[in-house]
C-alpha cells in the first residue's frame, strides 16, 4: 500500500513494510525502533522504524502518533492527514429526480429562481447525458430567464442547443436565446446591438424550426425589432434634416424604405425624402417619393403632407420607374403608380 500527498506538499510515503520516510532525499535503511536523524536550514529527515511483529502493535501505534506530531508544521496548508493514511471521502449523488422535484418547487413554490435555477444545473452535473439532465438544463435556462438572469440563460440554451439538437425542446432553447435579447431592448436613442441579436436568434428559431409553436411568436417578435431599428434611422434622419444635412438624412431614410418596408415608419420616411429632395433641388426623386407613398399610402397624413409640398413648387407627384425608390417597392412586391 503507498498513499502520497500532492505535489506541492514535501514528499511523504507511507510503505506496507511499515516505514515512514520523510525528507528531501531518498528513504533510509529499514530497522528496528525510533530513529530522529539532524535538523538543518533546508530541512530535516525522519525515519520512523516499525517492528512488524505483533507483540510490538502498541508500540507502533504511539510511533505513528510521535512523528505525525513532528511532521505537523510541515504538513501545514497540505491535503488532511487522513490522506496519508490513503483515507478516501466517498461523495454519493442524490437521486436526479429528487434534485429535480427540488428544483420545481423551489420555482413554482418558493419562487427562488436563482436557487431553483442552480438545482436544476446540479442535476446535469451529477447526473450527465441522462434523461434527467435533458430535462433540467432547460428548466435552468427558463429559470434563469424568469429571474432576469440573461446572460445564464443564454449559456445554459445554447449548451442545451448543442447537446441536444434533434429534441423537441431546442425549438424553445433557441425562442429563449432570442427572447433575453428581445427584453434587453433599449430605447432608439442607444446602441441596438441586442435587438440585432434578437432578430438573429428570432431567424433561427423560424429557419430551423418552421412548423414549431414558437416560429409564429419569433415572426412577431422580429416585427417589433424592425419597427425599433427602423425608428433609429428615423431619429437619425430627422436629427440630420434639422441640421440642413440632407445627405445624411436621405442615407438614413433609404435605409428604412429598403429594409424596413413593412414598419409604420416607411411613410414618414417617404415624406421627408420628398422634403431632403425637394430642398437639394432633385426633383425628380422628390415626386417618386410623393408618387410612391400617395400610390400604397393613399389616406396617410404622411402622404397630405408630401403632396402639399410638391404642390407649392408647382408639381405633381410622378413616379419615375427607374428610380431607386419606385425598385425597391416593387422588389417587396407593393409596386409604384403603375
Amino acid at each position: 500500500m503507498s498513499a502520497t500527498l500532492r505535489a506541492d506538499c514535501v514528499p511523504i510515503r507511507l510503505v506496507a513494510s511499515g516505514v515512514i520516510g520523510y525528507s528531501y532525499g531518498a528513504r533510509g535503511p529499514v530497522g528496528q525502533g525510533i530513529n530522529f536523524s539532524g535538523f538543518s536550514s533546508n530541512g530535516f529527515k525522519v525515519r520512523m522504524l516499525f517492528s512488524p511483529s505483533k507483540t510490538n502493535r502498541r508500540a507502533n501505534w504511539i510511533a505513528r502518533v510521535a512523528a505525525l506530531l513532528l511532521l505537523a508544521p510541515v504538513l501545514g496548508g497540505c491535503e488532511s492527514l487522513t490522506s496519508l493514511w490513503g483515507a478516501r471521502e466517498e461523495q454519493f449523488d442524490e437521486p436526479a429526480d429528487k434534485l429535480y422535484n427540488e428544483g420545481l418547487f423551489l420555482l413554482n413554490n418558493k419562487r427562488d429562481l436563482r436557487t431553483a435555477a442552480k438545482r436544476f444545473e446540479e442535476v446535469d452535473r451529477q447526473h450527465p447525458y441522462s434523461d434527467w439532465a435533458r430535462r433540467s438544463l432547460i428548466m435552468s435556462a427558463y429559470t434563469y430567464y424568469q429571474a432576469g438572469m440573461y446572460e445564464e440563460s443564454i449559456t445554459v440554451a445554447r449548451r442545451y442547443i448543442q447537446l441536444h439538437p434533434a429534441s423537441p425542446d431546442a425549438a424553445y432553447a433557441q425562442y429563449l436565446i432570442g427572447s433575453c435579447y428581445f427584453d434587453q431592448i433599449r430605447d432608439v436613442t442607444r446602441e441596438q446591438d441586442r435587438t440585432e441579436r434578437a432578430m438573429s436568434a428570432f431567424d433561427e428559431v423560424i429557419r430551423k424550426y418552421p412548423s414549431s409553436e414558437y416560429a409564429v411568436s419569433a415572426k412577431r417578435k422580429i416585427a417589433v425589432a424592425r419597427d425599433q431599428l427602423a425608428a433609429r434611422d428615423m431619429m437619425i434622419g430627422r436629427y440630420y434634416m434639422e441640421r440642413r444635412d440632407y445627405s445624411g438624412a436621405i442615407n438614413r431614410f433609404k435605409i428604412v424604405v429598403t429594409r424596413y418596408q413593412t414598419t409604420r415608419h416607411v411613410e414618414e420616411a417617404l415624406l421627408r425624402l420628398t422634403e431632403a429632395y425637394l430642398s437639394l433641388g432633385i426633383v425628380g426623386e422628390a415626386q417618386t417619393s410623393a408618387a410612391v407613398l400617395g400610390h400604397n399610402f393613399p389616406d396617410s397624413r404622411w402622404y397630405k403632407d408630401a403632396y402639399a409640398l410638391v404642390q407649392q413648387r408647382g408639381l405633381q407627384p410622378s413616379e419615375n420607374r427607374n428610380s431607386w425608390i419606385s425598385q425597391a417597392f416593387r422588389r417587396l412586391g407593393v409596386g409604384g403608380t403603375g
